[in-house]
């Protein structure tokens, strides 16, 4: 399990305003000015969310015309979800303390 990625996508959605944008998106793409009228902040503040989103491979985003339009990565959605899943299992076949060699790899 890749924890340095999944713990960037985990800041990224740790924000209120992010996991809404996330909620929304879950439905089908958006405009920008579409996500804005779910809000009470400006433009320059939505650029930036959208932003750390993107950064974190949770959001893509293509222009088309002036506008940018949003949608959820859906390979984030499926690796997110496996490793969701992963992390939370408890079946002991997949158990990280069988693996010594992961272990030291990973302890800080």
């Amino acid at each position: 399990m890749d924890y340095e990625k999944i713990s960037l996508i985990l800041k990224a959605m740790a924000d209120r305003k992010r996991m809404k944008i996330i909620d929304l998106l879950s439905y089908s793409s958006m405009c920008a000015c579409d996500v804005l009228k779910h809000f009470d902040f400006t433009q320059p503040t939505l650029s930036h969310h959208m932003k750390v989103l993107e950064s974190a491979g949770i959001v893509s985003v293509s222009k088309q015309s002036q506008w940018h339009h949003y949608s959820l990565r859906e390979d984030f959605v499926k690796e997110f979800m496996g490793s969701m899943v992963q992390l939370l299992s408890d079946s002991s076949s997949e158990c990280l303390c069988q693996n010594t060699k992961e272990l030291e790899g990973d302890i800080d």
